[in-house]
């Protein structure tokens, strides 16, 4: 397909016909044995036509006629993500954890509102990144937009609906509290990040997104691994974008599995193929495809402190705050009183006595599932705390996901048994490990993603820690998750990016938090 002076794309064709009776603004120039070329005028309209044809390759005019906005200058393949989102009411995007997804839907999405195609629109992702991938993204590359987060109870969330602001976030949960308000704002697109929320069609999630969407003309659903543990796992998403789909459960069951035993169901041969042609249309990019992108990146979660973890939390901060104001700080006292923070940050605090106080952290824990189950590689977990690790690793087992751990209690011979068994075999996925134990000499490649359950405050103990997947041997672009859902954390966490060099900035950093 050529484009002629930015205003004609020229489209060889056997059927012209299919061509000129769809598209008014087309015309037949020339036949060329048994094909002919078509001109069709350059507007997404038309190129929208030419995609719904079937035409391969079909160029969006975002490329010609959009000003990327923002602090950062979009790679080639997010604008070929935005591209194609244009171009589909409804669509998937599998790309990998770390490609820039979001920016790719926010500079798609701000295209369509310039053009008055649509003036609201709703994101549906986890509690994690509402705010930290989000709405910071929105900032970054469209400050121009309004948005708001629908978070907290049901007034605040109706508030926030009602608000009139052009991009709303909530959280897939929170959908169900207020379906009847997002109803009646009449919404142009509906975004689902992390979309395999939405795999199975029974729970009462997906069947409150099904409802929703009757009065939505578009949806845009991303995950970097459809299907991952089962072809079954593609009917949900299938059912709500392609209305090709099978109607009912039963008959794709039966498309893609077949049952080997009375309890047990396998999946046919070629049912890969079934489920790829059902999960259109969809467009991916792998990190290791996209050779622009930097060779690591850095990704924010949030997972909120519980209301037991909270109150624990500002307790001790009004104490240290005391402290801080009638004592002269050093930089071994200030690094024992912002651990005590962070423990109750990671769910487990040790009292003065050795004894043990469990948190509810349920909200950490789902950050850190959700950033494992979008992973396509193994994956690395970085626990500062003895007792939060057996707290991990429980929860991981409960949900089916083979773990393994290193921490100063596993004996140096059985460390190298694991690291083994990591690196060449399918199990375990992941490998939960104490940095203050492991950040140093191992090769740890099989996982491309760290995820850092609660921040260090050495940042030497940092750089080391991720190092453990940049090394000689990693084939694919690497991913660092830092999980906080605390004031301290943040700030932690930017100074260890920053890179602190000197003990002096760890009183400051205590200072800076509790005065």
């Amino acid at each position: 397909m050529q484009i002629i002076k930015d205003k004609v794309l020229l489209v060889n064709t056997s059927n012209p016909n299919a061509i000129t009776s769809a598209i008014r603004k087309s015309s037949v120039v020339e036949q060329k044995g048994s094909t002919y070329d078509v001109a069709v005028h350059w507007g997404l309209d038309e190129a929208r036509a030419l995609t719904a044809l079937k035409i391969k390759n079909v160029p969006s005019p975002i490329v010609r006629d959009y000003k990327w906005s923002g602090k950062l200058a979009p790679f080639k393949h997010q604008k070929t993500t935005s591209s194609f989102f244009t171009l589909h009411d409804k669509a998937f995007c599998f790309s990998e954890q770390g490609t820039g997804k979001t920016a790719s839907v926010i500079w798609a999405v701000d295209f369509l509102i310039k053009r008055g195609d649509i003036k609201r629109v709703l994101v549906l992702c986890p509690v994690s990144i509402m705010q930290a991938a989000w709405q910071q993204d929105i900032f970054r590359f469209a400050m121009h937009r309004s948005c708001v987060i629908a978070h907290g109870d049901s007034k605040a969330r109706i508030k926030a609906i009602k608000s009139g602001a052009e991009i709303v976030i909530i959280n897939y949960d929170g959908l169900g509290i207020v379906a009847d308000e997002i109803k009646k704002a009449k919404f142009d697109l509906v975004v689902v990040d992390e979309a395999n929320a939405y795999k199975n069609p029974r729970t009462q999630r997906w069947k409150v997104l099904n409802d929703v969407m009757k009065g939505v003309k578009r949806l845009w659903m991303m995950t970097g691994t459809p299907a991952a543990q089962s072809p079954m796992d593609a009917f949900g998403l299938a059912k709500l974008v392609n209305p090709d789909t099978p109607q009912y459960l039963g008959a794709f069951r039966d498309m893609v599995m077949f049952k080997a035993t009375q309890f047990t169901w396998v999946a046919r041969p070629g049912a890969k193929d079934i489920v790829h042609n059902y999960l259109q249309p969809a467009i991916r990019f792998e990190k290791s495809q996209c050779l622009d992108l930097p060779p690591v990146t850095f990704v924010e979660r949030d997972a909120p402190l519980t209301t037991m973890q909270l109150s624990y939390y500002n307790t001790l901060k009004k104490t240290l705050r005391i402290e801080a104001a009638g004592e002269t700080v050093t930089a071994v006292n200030a690094g024992v009183k912002i651990n005590k923070m962070l423990q109750i940050s990671g769910g487990a605090v040790y009292t003065d006595t050795g004894e043990v106080l469990e948190f509810d952290v349920s909200n950490r824990l789902k950050a850190v599932l959700e950033v494992i189950n979008e992973s396509s590689h193994k994956v690395l977990v970085f626990v500062p705390f003895t007792h939060t690790i057996a707290l991990l690793k429980a929860e991981l087992e409960r949900n089916n996901i083979t773990c393994d751990v290193i921490n100063g209690n596993v004996p140096i011979s059985r460390r190298g048994d694991i690291i083994k068994q990591f690196q060449t075999s399918s199990v375990p996925q992941v490998l939960i490990l104490q940095p203050q134990t492991a950040a140093h000499g191992l090769t740890l490649t099989a996982a491309n993603t760290v995820i850092w359950y609660a921040p260090v405050t050495s940042v030497e103990t940092y750089l080391q820690a991720n190092a453990r997947i940049d090394r000689p041997g990693q084939h694919n672009p690497m991913t660092i998750v830092h999980i906080k859902g605390s004031p301290v954390e943040d700030k932690v966490y930017t100074m260890l990016r920053r890179g602190l060099q000197q003990q002096s900035e760890l009183v400051a950093l205590y200072k800076e938090v509790f005065e």
